[in-house]
């Protein structure tokens, strides 16, 4: 298990690239984001992969099975198994999203967006505060796309996100292509957002690929970095300071070496970063 800060750029733990990544001793990749649903599994071969991974690349943690915008009752049970996890592969950090799955009466696979209000601001924030009594630790909370607005907004949603980092005093996982894409369906600027977020508190940054639907964008994380998104992650380290990074393809996903392809993009962006003397500590 080691022990090594997280920075630089990694990239999303896929199965498909599980036996390559064990097998290649050359492979240098700063750290791999585990999407944890795929792997709560206890003993088999499932955790001796990750074991043998962990020993070699320092990890973060992720999920989307927590609903933590939901009304239900918070899933405790699915939390612990996450923290035995996490403790047994030395994994850095846990993140979720500011979304919800359902409720005890339907459960749904998409990521909804929740209403931009103070009391949502209230809800999901006392749940997070639970997660994280539970995991020990501050967690990291994700912006989600959306594909249309809820009439009962309040706050813009850099303002909600920022009002939830406050009352929770969590940290951020910003994703840049989640933001994108709903500034073009929900014809917004993207960049009041990135202004709205406080970025002291973002520990790490989601960059991916998404679908053109015709006359929306679909977040489908099945396509390489969209260049618009690029220009806006380069823009937003140039401001801020270089902040761990992960490329996420879930779909149609494509060789590793096109993965580390892609990876790299990010790796050189932030090397100018740092050579323009713009570097920040994680």
């Amino acid at each position: 298990m080691l022990a090594t800060a997280i920075a630089g750029a990694g990239i999303g733990l896929r199965t498909p690239h599980v036996q390559q990544i064990l097998a290649d001793d050359s492979l240098e990749i700063p750290w791999l984001e585990v999407l944890v649903d795929n792997w709560l599994v206890e003993g088999g071969l499932n955790q001796h992969l990750l074991n043998r991974i962990s020993e070699r690349f320092p990890l973060v943690f992720h999920s989307v099975g927590l609903s933590l915008g939901g009304a239900n009752t918070l899933d405790v049970d699915y939390l612990n198994k996450i923290k035995s996890l996490k403790q047994a592969c030395g994994g850095h950090w846990y993140s979720e999203h500011a979304s919800f799955s359902g409720n005890d009466d339907f459960k749904v696979a998409d990521l909804l967006p929740l209403p931009y209000t103070a009391e949502a601001v209230m809800h999901i924030s006392n749940r997070i505060k639970q997660t994280q009594d539970i995991m020990g630790e501050r967690i990291l909370l994700e912006n989600v796309s959306t594909y249309m607005s809820c009439r009962h907004n309040e706050l813009s949603e850099g303002e909600f996100i920022a009002a939830i980092a406050e009352e929770a005093d969590c940290y951020l996982l910003l994703d840049i292509n989640n933001a994108f894409v709903t500034s073009v369906n929900l014809e917004q600027q993207l960049q009041s957002f990135l202004d709205a977020v406080p970025a002291k508190r973002v520990k790490q940054i989601h960059l991916a690929g998404f679908h053109q639907k015709g006359d929306y964008l679909l977040d489908a994380h099945n396509h390489p970095v969209d260049p618009q998104v690029w220009i806006a992650y380069q823009r937003y380290i140039q401001l801020n300071g270089n902040i761990p990074t992960m490329i996420e393809w879930d779909s149609e996903i494509p060789s590793l070496n096109r993965l580390l392809q892609e990876r790299q993009i990010a790796a050189d962006m932030m090397q100018l970063n740092a050579k323009a003397g713009v570097d920040r500590c994680a």
